[in-house]
């Protein structure tokens, strides 16, 4: 049976992964359904890595009131006692989602301060961010709530937002283009299509806008670029079928066609025309606020 620890109240907690171990998967949860179905997917998703699940729920600072203002102060009493009953809920949930697929190892958090740097400091620390869906929970909507939208922006780990439904069955698609961040990308996607048993579809597109070589030309260098990315990943994950698509099209439309019946989207945090420190890029930005399966953002090493 899955391991459960309970609550307790901590302090957000710094390190680095990459000191760690076995690094956990961490999720914030706030009650909702969108949080229940984020914490669903970071369930399975740790037991299918043995890796430790992180369940944080956060309250908001008490304000202190100057004098004269006549505000009534907030009863934190009742918003502690919400959070330990949330934190159950999404406890057993996780049970739930995980013993299908082995044991985990859960502790569940209640912190009282904002939930944003909360997670964006323990994500440094943690081996993926796992965030819901805000509003009407589709993406084909374009409503994401501001503490998804932020910490996919500035999170240190790879940051997944999950919809709701989240879908169980499809391909794992993954954005190609060369740079690091879809290097990131691509070691990602094998390790998810991996463990889910599933297709991985390999996107890259290209366009003649301002190139002065055949059509022909620049689609056997996009081959390549594909070619080369891929490298190595057939022989460290023989059980992956691999699709490639390499095509002239719009890259964020592509790879919103391909995952329309995906189970997960990988892409880069941003492209070869970014750089460090930049929070996302056009495309990714594009998939995250369009797609209807879960989407993970990464983010290269340097």
């Amino acid at each position: 049976m899955p391991i459960a620890r309970s609550w307790s109240p901590t302090r957000p907690r710094r390190g680095n992964m990459s000191s760690q171990i076995n690094p956990p998967v961490l999720v914030g949860s706030d009650g909702s359904p969108a949080s229940l179905a984020a914490v669903r997917w970071a369930a399975a998703d740790a037991a299918h890595r043995r890796a430790p699940l992180n369940i944080v729920y956060t309250i908001a600072a008490p304000i202190d009131y100057g004098p004269g203002i006549a505000f009534p102060r907030i009863d934190y009493d009742s918003y502690r006692q919400e959070g330990r009953t949330a934190l159950e809920i999404a406890r057993k949930t996780a049970v739930a989602a995980a013993s299908p697929i082995g044991e985990l190892d859960i502790t569940a958090d209640l912190v009282e301060a904002p939930p944003i740097p909360v997670l964006r400091d323990r994500s440094e620390s943690a081996r993926l961010l796992v965030v819901g869906t805000h509003g009407l929970g589709a993406f084909s909507r374009g409503i994401l709530g501001s503490v998804s939208t932020s910490l996919a922006r500035h999170a240190a780990c790879p940051v997944a937002v999950i919809p709701i439904p989240e879908p169980a069955s499809g391909p794992v698609v993954v954005g190609v283009d060369g740079s690091s961040c879809s290097a990131r990308a691509i070691e990602i996607a094998f390790d998810e299509a991996a463990h889910r048993g599933a297709e991985l579809v390999a996107v890259h597109t290209w366009s003649e806008f301002f190139r002065y070589i055949s059509r022909a030309d620049m689609q056997n260098e996009a081959e390549e670029l594909v070619s080369q990315s891929l490298a190595g990943y057939g022989e460290k994950y023989p059980e992956v079928r691999v699709r490639r698509i390499v095509v002239e099209d719009r890259s964020a439309k592509r790879l919103l066609d391909e995952g329309e019946n995906a189970q997960l989207i990988v892409v880069g945090s941003h492209g070869r025309g970014g750089f460090a420190g930049m929070t996302l890029g056009s495309v990714s930005q594009a998939v995250l606020h369009g797609a209807k399966a879960p989407v993970i953002i990464a983010r290269s090493a340097n």
